[in-house]
């Protein structure tokens, strides 16, 4: 055992945690190790104590965090409680799920340079460090530039270089892609590859949801339970293979063609070799296809010339100071849709949507909220025709239990109180925060946020909602009771605007998509027809879903010569009819 010890970067033994108020614990007799220059992926559904884990390695538990920690944190076979604050970060670098909470400088290198005058860096050195971890992260050439002015991507960059910049032996990585647009995402795998080279003794723990893009660079998959204990360790390819049920139970993402692999098996195909690729899945898939496959016609139908929920007309602004973000744009959502904005980090997306809920003002004229120019509008009156999800749930949160936060709204708005406790009794129970009731809403996990903030929009019941980045943070099972439930509200007639870099939940939910780059709209149309326009994806940091990339390379197309975006629409290929089981058999 000492001599395992001593081989280990990183080795806990026993951990387990209980946060103050808390029913459970949130980790629970977890033990584990990480060898130097190993890639660890950390999976478990929304709460299962995957940032926990970080907060007990970087030791603001039980240091800075009120929770009862009890076991052993050992870094390079030294007990971790021995060590300093500063002597951790100095060993393990940290990107948290949410970055704005690990700044407090002004501008970008003030912040990077910030943890290493605490690490009394010479001065002599730290301009380089700067500017390498800067460049690293392509944010080289925004050093001087405010952070508050950084979108919500830049700033998952910025949080990245101020880890790198310390040189640390363990990096521990909190969703570090959930902010990025795709293509920063994929550029960010790249960057952890090419990490690997320079430095090959250094160790990563990543928590991430999104594993198309990850999973080739993974050494070892460690997998948490929702009650925060260990359910397996080992391989990738091994664990998604064989704990293929408890993962599913779970409702853990996996790479999209594993996905579709593990569909095809249980409706009785014989898929031998799962893959984790999409290169490898052609090779699995291209002696199932049927002969002369073509499927129906794959045009989702754009919602019909309704009258407008919202309406811009010619809107431009600009930050105090600061360049234009938004150039005279114009876009249209008709009533009763469900419209996806999309389009690279610092597009706009965001300011955007601030005019769209009356946050900021625009010039009268540019912005009408159902028919009504929104500068006309009472605050009452437009919080009752729109609500808004924020980026960073945080912002809108102004009580301290999850009932209040949820209650808040309905008794501004002088609801009977049997009436308010039946409302938020149905939104704990659907968005599964009912062992949250009295919790404050500040000490949730991010996913538990995420569901939070997208509740209390649905309490008042507005005919429009904006949601920003609804489904960060979320397990397979809490994205879908989602994405149900506002299903079910479009159905209802409410208008779902939601600005999102996940293209799957476009493919699979969005009956429209604008998209937004250098604060311009470049398209309005279809999911099917945006992804077939690929120097518009390449311009817009875009890219489509691995099952899209999947059929081309396959050959697969649609009657109407789209490619096929979603799951279901790959079944008639495998002559998987729409219940799950092979045509023709048993």
């Amino acid at each position: 055992m000492e001599t395992r010890s001593l081989a280990a970067r990183v080795e806990v033994r026993g951990l387990r945690v209980r946060y103050a108020r808390a029913r459970a614990h949130a980790i629970d007799g977890l033990s584990f190790e990480v060898r130097p220059g190993e890639v660890l992926l950390v999976l478990g559904p929304s709460g299962s104590g995957k940032s926990t884990l970080g907060l007990c390695l970087a030791g603001l538990i039980p240091q800075s965090v009120p929770a009862r920690m009890e076991g052993t944190v050992l870094l390079d076979g030294v007990d971790a409680g021995t060590l300093s604050i500063g002597e951790r970060t100095a060993r393990i670098g940290m990107v948290f799920q949410d970055p704005e909470a690990q700044f407090c400088m002004l501008s970008v290198e003030d912040e990077v340079a910030f943890g290493l005058e605490n690490m009394a860096v010479p001065r002599d050195q730290m301009d380089g460090r700067i500017e390498r971890a800067l460049e690293a992260v392509g944010l080289g050439h925004r050093q001087r530039e405010r952070v508050d002015r950084l979108s919500g991507g830049q700033k998952q960059r910025l949080a990245l270089a101020c880890a790198l910049a310390r040189d640390p032996d363990v990096l521990f990585l909190d969703e570090p892609t959930a902010n990025l647009d795709p293509a920063a995402r994929f550029e960010f795998v790249q960057l952890l590859r090419e990490l690997r080279q320079t430095r090959p003794d250094l160790s990563v723990i990543i928590v991430e949801h999104v594993l198309d893009d990850l999973i080739d660079l993974v050494d070892r998959v460690l997998v948490l339970t929702a009650e925060g204990t260990l359910l397996a360790v080992g391989a990738p390819r091994a664990v998604l293979d064989r704990r293929t049920q408890e993962l599913d139970a779970l409702g853990i993402w996996l790479p999209q063609v594993t996905a579709l692999a593990h569909k095809l098996r249980l409706a009785g195909l014989r898929v031998p070799d799962l893959p984790l690729s999409v290169s490898e899945a052609a090779a699995a898939f291209g002696p199932l296809l049927k002969v002369g496959c073509i499927l129906p016609d794959g045009a989702v139908p754009v919602a019909p010339d309704q009258p407008a929920a919202l309406d811009v007309r010619n809107l431009s602004a600009r930050y105090e100071h600061g360049p234009e973000v938004l150039h005279d744009v114009g876009l249209r959502v008709p009533r009763g849709a469900f419209c996806a904005l999309v389009g690279p980090n610092a597009a706009g997306k965001t300011t955007l949507a601030t005019y769209l809920v009356g946050i900021r003002a625009p010039e009268p004229g540019r912005v009408h909220l159902f028919d009504d120019d929104i500068t006309t509008l009472s605050t009452a009156d437009l919080t009752a025709r729109v609500g808004y999800v924020f980026q960073n749930p945080e912002h809108q949160f102004v009580e301290q239990r999850v009932e209040d936060e949820l209650a808040y709204s309905l008794r501004l708005r002088d609801r009977a109180p049997d009436e308010i406790a039946q409302i938020v009794d149905g939104l704990l129970r659907s968005f599964g925060l009912d062992a949250c009731r009295a919790c404050s809403p500040f000490g949730l996990s991010q996913g538990q946020k995420r569901r939070l903030s997208v509740a209390t929009m649905l309490a008042v019941g507005q005919r429009a909602l904006v949601l920003d980045e609804p489904t960060f943070g979320q397990d397979r099972h809490t994205a879908h009771a989602l994405m149900e439930r506002l299903l079910a509200l479009q159905r209802e007639g409410v208008t779902l605007l939601t600005i999102t870099h996940d293209m799957q939940m476009v493919a699979d939910y969005a009956e429209s998509a604008i998209v937004l780059v250098g604060g311009r709209v470049r398209f309005a149309g279809s999911a099917a027809a945006l992804f077939a326009q690929h120097a518009l994806l390449e311009e817009a940091a875009l890219r489509p879903p691995p099952l899209h990339a999947l059929a081309r390379l396959l050959g697969v197309r649609t009657a109407d010569g789209a490619l096929p975006l979603r799951m279901r629409d790959w079944y008639p290929c495998f002559g998987v009819g729409p219940g799950g089981v092979v045509e023709g058999g048993a």
